[in-house]
């Protein structure tokens, strides 16, 4: 009988055990395997597709020095992207989602506007060039960026073909990419701009993730860049 119930004692430990471990793995990216959840980039930056010395991340912020972007060294499909951005006045840049080509990206990805739209030169630009726009293609329902200075966050969907943004827990754009047939034109007539040659319905909905650098003369910060999948 002692033998039996040291049997069973003895099992219980190692099940108890075993659940622990597997509630606390970790995948070598760093990402908890259970949720699928992580920092978009490490540290150091060695899971980064990006120019040496223009990008910097220390005490937990990401900022350039250059326009160039950096991008994951993995494609994603079905995600939730949060992070956090400070802008500089005056400051253009964005996030870059479903790229296919990182040496060409500008025709081969989706991009989600990151401006300062209290300076004058933004807030007269065309609006599809404003904070939360998919940039050149639709803009956003109204304006919820913090002025220069103040950390900002963004929240985007992207499930297939459709693409949500909430910035600072407004959702501001909505998107269903198979709208957007012509290179030229988007839905509602408007002109696209010329360089932006690829229809987003042609598009393919799984690539790299990347950031804008420093564009237009000033800087974006980024902080708390985390990806899950979505449901």
């Amino acid at each position: 009988m002692k033998n039996i119930s040291l049997f069973i004692f003895t099992l219980m430990l190692v099940t108890v055990a075993s659940c622990s471990s597997n509630t606390n793995k970790k995948s070598s990216s760093g990402n908890d395997e259970k949720t699928d959840y992580g920092n978009l980039f490490l540290p150091d930056l060695s899971n980064a597709f990006y120019d040496k010395g223009v990008w910097t991340f220390k005490d937990g912020i990401l900022t350039a020095d250059e326009d160039k972007v950096i991008f994951t060294d993995k494609q994603y499909e079905n995600f939730i992207l949060e992070l956090d951005f400070k802008n500089e006045p005056g400051a253009n840049s964005g996030v870059l989602v479903y790229c296919t080509d990182r040496k060409n990206w500008i025709p081969h990805s989706v991009e989600i506007q990151i401006t300062d739209d209290y300076h004058e030169k933004w807030a007269k630009a065309n609006p599809t060039w404003q904070c939360g726009a998919i940039f050149g293609h639709l803009a956003p329902t109204h304006s919820a960026v913090k002025k220069p200075g103040e950390w900002n966050h963004y929240k985007i969907t992207c499930k297939g073909q459709n693409i949500t943004v909430e910035l600072n827990g407004d959702t501001v754009t909505q998107m269903d990419m198979s709208l957007w047939t012509s290179a030229k034109r988007n839905p509602d007539g408007s002109q696209i701009p010329p360089w932006l040659s690829t229809p987003f319905a042609e598009m393919p909905v799984k690539g790299y993730i990347g950031l804008q650098g420093k564009h237009a003369g000033a800087k974006v910060y980024f902080r708390n860049i985390n990806i899950r999948k979505s449901e």
